[in-house]
């Protein structure tokens, strides 16, 4: 007897090469109420697109009409290798393509299966979606503190996509469990302090966000703060104890370091991108996700943690 359809369709994403598959049905969705208070008090900074599909959030049907499940995945991107200047996930190929590639077949298996008429939607964290909700939705883990999707096996270096589809699929139970407990390690170790409460960053302290996602100069303030960090953080997650105990070794080959990062220390690496003209820049950051904060962001980032070793 072949095993219920929701359990051959983890199966094969999991053979396709995902690290965790859950599902969850489509619809309201219970955290929206603090994000709009988290926008409304200005957390996101520069980041205007969350505000534009705010409403979308609130329902993950809205996005895409008529899809009824997600089937929800995680792709690891290792958490054992040394840190560094860049954060881990950056470091290799962007993963938005290799995610897609793999919703894609995934996709196409249901169709083999369900028929050509199946629709489907992926997203890989460039939708109007609460990704880290709908993923606990489907069981994948709880939000720690430091407002990171953990997985009590897994830990939090890993990648969230969903494949929305039209079809009824019967869920899994959400993970309603904390296990952050009493601790506070990722509070207590952010260098910028951008947790202003458990669960609550606001993003305009946060390094990731100064490196990436903001446009305008770093300021001044936390220029020490930044210190050797070219390009996100992975502070609140290194001393995480899930991750203490469960971050795997790199395992997926287009995430390790491309030859212009692998073993650079910070100075090194500021200096070579201040060196960067725009062709130079393009050829040496081709598919990578580094290209969101584009040369003016990496040169701005170099030029502060210059002058933090100066100080």
């Amino acid at each position: 007897m072949n095993a219920p359809f929701e359990q051959r369709l983890k199966a094969q994403a999991l053979g396709i090469g995902f690290d965790l598959a859950g599902i969850a049905r489509l619809g309201t969705v219970a955290t929206h109420a603090a994000f709009t208070d988290w926008l409304a008090q200005g957390f996101h900074g520069e980041m205007d697109y969350l505000q534009r599909g705010a409403e979308l959030r609130a329902d993950t049907t809205r996005p895409e009409p008529e899809m009824r499940s997600a089937v929800v995945v995680a792709l690891d991107y290792g958490g054992k290798q040394p840190d560094g200047p860049v954060a881990r996930y950056a470091r290799g190929d962007d993963y938005h393509r290799l995610m897609w590639d793999r919703l894609d077949a995934l996709l196409a298996w249901v169709r083999s299966e369900r028929g050509d008429e199946v629709r489907g939607r992926s997203y890989v964290d460039t939708g109007p979606i609460l990704e880290r909700e709908l993923a606990r939705q489907a069981g994948l883990g709880w939000t720690g503190k430091n407002t990171m999707l953990i997985n009590p096996q897994l830990g939090s270096f890993f990648f969230i996509g969903a494949l929305f589809l039209d079809m009824e699929l019967e869920p899994d139970a959400p993970f309603e469990d904390d296990h952050c407990g009493t601790c506070t390690r990722c509070l207590d170790a952010c260098p910028t302090q951008a947790f202003v409460a458990p669960r609550v960053m606001d993003a305009r302290r946060c390094v990731s966000y100064l490196t990436i996602e903001s446009r305008s100069a770093i300021p001044e303030e936390f220029h020490a703060a930044v210190g050797e960090h070219v390009y996100g953080c992975d502070i609140c997650q290194d001393v995480c104890p899930w991750n203490v105990k469960f971050a795997r070794e790199l395992r997926e080959p287009a995430f390790a370091a491309r030859p212009a990062l692998d073993g650079r220390s910070a100075g090194e690496l500021a200096t070579w991108l201040l060196s960067l003209d725009e062709a130079a820049y393009r050829e040496a950051f081709r598919g990578s996700a580094m290209k969101r904060a584009k040369l003016g962001g990496l040169q701005r980032n170099a030029a502060a943690v210059l002058t933090a070793r100066r100080s």
